[in-house]
């Protein structure tokens, strides 16, 4: 929000044409008027020195002294309206407001008049209870990223949680149906923060510009942490239930879908239900859905690793090939389904190079029967995120989008 100081800065005006006065005259009442009395006596210029005009030609002077000093007025407190909306200081931002998300206070967010959508139904209207959603950012559409802290009660694992709905969350002709989730982890550390959340990497806008192409579903977006701590010392989870560990695979899978279902309109099968996620979060993405076929229909995997290489693992050989997205595609094979759809993008300048044969390689042993794969190689493509999310828009989202529902009543 831009700042503009109370009132408006006034520039210097002449009050008539300078008349000169003779030497040690008086010069249009240079102090108040005789018949006034301030506390110190009569208003009489002090010790006796006489009031001498200014001499020809300095009123310019003076006028360009007003201007500097208005522009230094309004300079100053442009700045400080910036320093005040880093720092997060309402009014200068609406950042720690609350957002609803289209829920009234003690009212419904949807469905019929009692907030509860038909048992035939396709649509799960929230279950309750409401988060605390803070507000992180306002897009120029003004929709919000808004974070929240989720204490899961089934991984038993607490932390934040952004949360992005897409402006048609609250278009009334959908207030009655069901959208689309997508859980998007990100790679490295993913803590303290998931950089899905800031807007400079344009996952949300995109989103919403695929949906007006009509690419994509309009996802609403999930983007929890994916480690419980950073990895300065190289360890990292695998978004895995590694024992002796916090339950990072049952956040992610558990935790994360029941609090979107308790606070947004979502789809009741899996056919609502996604991921997506770069490097770390591409293999947690992958695995989820590899490992929970019932729960989740796709993923976006960009720059992914394919097989489980957290050394947290070590000593659990049971429970890591139990995460293994290889063994868990082949077991997949074996039942005959259900049917999941993998969207893998891969860029040609990759930091690990064998992150291409690695997937060609997984596309080839796994990619049939109930598992249909999709890849993107992106050519010149980086391991990074700005690599990934422009690339999404020509074929992965669109891959998925196909195969899922929402919105839906």
């Amino acid at each position: 929000m831009s700042y503009s100081p109370d009132g408006q800065h006034q520039p210097y005006r002449s009050e008539g044409q300078y008349q000169q006065q003779p030497q040690g005259g008086p010069y249009a009442q240079p102090y108040p008027p005789r018949d006034h009395q301030s506390p110190h006596g009569p208003s009489t210029p002090p010790y006796g020195v006489p009031y001498l005009p200014e001499e020809p030609g300095r009123r310019p002077s003076r006028v360009r002294r007003w201007v500097i000093a208005g522009v230094s007025v309004l300079a100053l407190a442009g700045i400080a309206a910036l320093v005040l909306n880093h720092y997060e200081i309402p009014p200068f931002t609406d950042k720690g407001t609350a957002v609803s998300f289209g829920k009234t206070p003690g009212g419904p967010r949807g469905g019929g008049s009692d907030g509860k959508a038909p048992a035939n139904s396709k649509a799960l209207m929230p279950t309750d209870p409401t988060a605390d959603f803070k507000n992180s950012m306002t897009l120029p559409d003004g929709t919000h990223v808004a974070v929240a802290t989720l204490d899961g009660k089934k991984s038993g694992f607490k932390g934040k949680v952004w949360v992005w709905a897409p402006k048609e969350y609250n278009d009334p002709k959908f207030a009655k149906s069901g959208f689309p989730v997508m859980i998007a982890l990100p790679g490295g550390a993913g803590y303290p923060s998931n950089y899905w959340m800031g807007t400079d990497l344009g996952l949300q806008t995109s989103i919403g510009k695929w949906y007006a192409e009509g690419k994509s579903k309009p996802f609403i977006l999930a983007m929890p942490v994916l480690n419980p701590q950073p990895d300065d010392k190289g360890v990292y989870w695998d978004g895995s239930d590694i024992p002796g560990q916090p339950k990072m695979g049952t956040w992610l899978t558990d935790d994360v879908p029941d609090f979107m279902k308790a606070n947004f309109r979502t789809v009741k099968s899996r056919d609502g239900w996604a991921f997506m996620g770069s490097s770390t979060g591409g293999f947690a993405g992958l695995k989820a859905v590899l490992k929970h076929p019932d729960k989740f229909k796709a993923v976006i995997a960009s720059g992914p690793d394919i097989v489980p290489d957290s050394p947290l693992w070590k000593g659990h050989d049971k429970e890591k090939a139990e995460n293994n997205p290889e063994l868990l595609a082949k077991e997949l094979i074996d039942k005959k389904g259900p049917d999941v759809y993998l969207a893998f993008q891969v860029g040609t300048d990759e930091s690990n190079k064998n992150t291409l044969p690695n997937v060609q390689k997984f596309i080839a042993t796994y990619g049939k029967g109930p598992i249909h794969t999709d890849l993107r190689v992106i050519q010149g493509g980086k391991h990074n995120a700005k690599t990934y999310v422009p690339n999404m828009g020509e074929g992965p989202i669109q891959f998925i989008s196909k195969v899922m529902e929402g919105p839906v009543e």
